[in-house]
């Protein structure tokens, strides 16, 4: 019974975990704020116990930190933080797209193709408005990520890196231009995964996350000057 219970336990704090990460990247709980326990244990209706567990996850993907006599708190996004990630996330997922080359089943890019297309007919539809907010199985660098094949790579970019890169690429998706131009991007890097070019593939992801870091930058840099 001790283990059914932990079991339970570990489950729920698994899902409060999910909810809160999706809370700060959307923007719900805001970058910054304080944490608080008795006011989010009310708000999901659990015991204090299980979201402790979620609160010490999220710390460990990076969204929220805690600091002796003040307690948990939301991350504030700033350009040094996002280009030490993005750094990190060109060289992870320009390997990942190089492994995908050659890992990467017949069937899984025609499915990575039709995901393309699905966001190509979401842009027609929807005046070039980004298509930011699809994620998990409808993001195509995750697709990719899993597609390698490699566990540990996996691991790094999913677990520590993922939520913090999608509160980033969330915080600044309306000042971001030319979503098409990402569009391109990605059937260009498809192609080459699907012609097992794997050099290329690593190649054309690192120059894509490295044009999005950099356009990252400038619409935080006009976001800080324009609160000012």
């Amino acid at each position: 019974m001790t283990n059914l219970i932990s079991i339970k336990s570990a489950t729920l704090s698994e899902d409060i975990a999910q909810q809160l990460t999706n809370a700060i990247v959307q923007g719900h709980i805001p970058q910054g704020s304080k944490i608080s326990e008795p006011e989010l244990a009310k708000q999901y209706g659990v015991s204090r116990g299980p979201l402790r567990e979620a609160i010490v996850k999220l710390e460990g993907l990076g969204l929220v930190t805690r600091t002796a006599n003040v307690g948990a708190r939301v991350i504030q996004l700033n350009i040094q933080d996002m280009l030490d990630t993005f750094t990190m996330r060109e060289a992870l997922e320009g390997m990942a797209a190089r492994l995908a080359a050659t890992t990467m089943l017949a069937n899984e890019v025609s499915r990575l193709y039709a995901l393309l297309d699905k966001h190509q007919a979401y842009l027609d539809d929807n005046q070039d408005e980004h298509y930011v907010q699809q994620g998990g199985n409808d993001d195509f660098h995750l697709r990719i990520i899993h597609a390698s094949g490699n566990a540990k790579l996996i691991r790094l970019l999913t677990e520590e890196l993922y939520a913090v890169i999608r509160m980033y690429r969330r915080h600044t998706a309306d000042q971001r231009s030319d979503p098409r131009q990402a569009l391109r991007e990605h059937r260009a890097i498809l192609d080459a995964i699907a012609n097992h070019e794997g050099d290329l593939a690593e190649l054309l992801m690192r120059r894509h996350i490295s044009r999005a870091s950099q356009l990252l930058k400038q619409a935080m840099e006009q976001a800080a000057l324009a609160s000012h």
